[in-house]
C-alpha cells in the first residue's frame, strides 16, 4: 500500500477554496465586501508569485471568525461546499482518486487552507485524512489565530514528516499531486511527483526533472 497525497486548491478543484470562502463571507455579510475582497486578492497575487507570508493571509481571512463557534462556522461551510466547491471538482481528479483506492493506497489531502474548509471538502471527496492549517480556539470560539506549523511550502514537509512518524508510515512509493511552485519542497521528497495543471515555475521544474505533467479537467 502506497501513500497518495494530494494538494487541494487548483489540484483537486478548479479554484481556490480560501478565495471562494472569502467571497462567500462577503455574500453573507460577515465582511465588508469591497475592502475585504480587494485585500484578499492582493494577498493571493503574492501567493501566485511564491511571495506570500501565509501568516498574513490567515490573520486577515480568519478575522471574521473571531468569536464564532466551530458549530456556527460548520453550519455555513456545509452549504458552501455543496454550492461552490462540488461543481468545480475535477472529473480527472475523481478518476485518479478512484484508481488509488482500487490499488489499496492510503489517501491524504495536505493543503495550505484552513482545516475547517479542507476537511469539509475532503469529506465530499471521500477522503478521511487531512493535514491543513489549524485554527486556534479560545473558550470554544475561534480566536482568529492559527496554531502549530502552517501547512505551507516547507511547512507541508514538516507537518507530513510528523504525521508519518505518528502513523508509522513512510514515503516509500508515495505519490504527491500539486499544481503549485509552493509545493516544490514536498514534491521533491516523494518518489512519484505529479504536476497537475502546473504553474510556469512548476512546469519548468517538472520538465527538467522528467516528472509526470497532468492536465486535469
Amino acid at each position: 500500500m502506497a501513500l497518495a497525497i494530494f494538494d487541494l486548491d487548483e489540484t483537486l478543484i478548479h479554484g481556490d477554496c480560501a478565495s471562494l470562502w472569502a467571497q462567500h463571507m462577503a455574500a453573507i455579510q460577515w465582511v465588508d465586501a469591497d475592502s475585504f475582497l480587494a485585500r484578499e486578492q492582493e494577498l493571493m497575487t503574492l501567493y501566485s508569485r511564491g511571495e506570500l507570508a501565509m501568516e498574513d493571509y490567515m490573520a486577515f481571512t480568519l478575522s471574521p471568525l473571531v468569536g464564532r463557534t466551530p458549530e456556527e462556522v460548520e453550519f455555513i461551510v456545509g452549504p458552501f461546499v455543496e454550492d461552490a466547491i462540488e461543481p468545480i471538482i475535477y472529473s480527472d481528479a475523481m478518476r485518479c482518486l478512484a484508481s488509488h483506492r482500487a490499488a489499496g493506497d492510503r489517501l491524504l489531502v495536505i493543503s495550505a487552507s484552513a482545516h475547517f474548509l479542507v476537511s469539509a471538502i475532503a469529506e465530499r471527496l471521500g477522503i478521511d485524512e487531512v493535514l491543513a492549517i489549524d485554527c486556534e480556539l479560545q473558550h470554544g470560539c475561534y480566536s482568529g489565530r492559527t496554531q502549530g506549523v502552517l501547512t505551507y511550502r516547507e511547512g507541508k514537509v514538516t507537518r507530513l514528516q510528523a504525521w508519518l512518524a505518528e502513523q508509522g508510515e513512510t514515503l516509500a512509493a508515495a505519490h504527491f499531486y500539486s499544481d503549485s511552485r509552493n509545493d516544490l519542497p514536498l514534491l521533491q521528497q516523494v518518489p512519484h511527483p505529479h504536476a497537475v495543471n502546473p504553474d510556469a515555475t512548476l512546469r519548468a521544474h517538472a520538465e527538467q526533472h522528467g516528472w509526470e505533467i497532468l492536465s486535469w479537467k
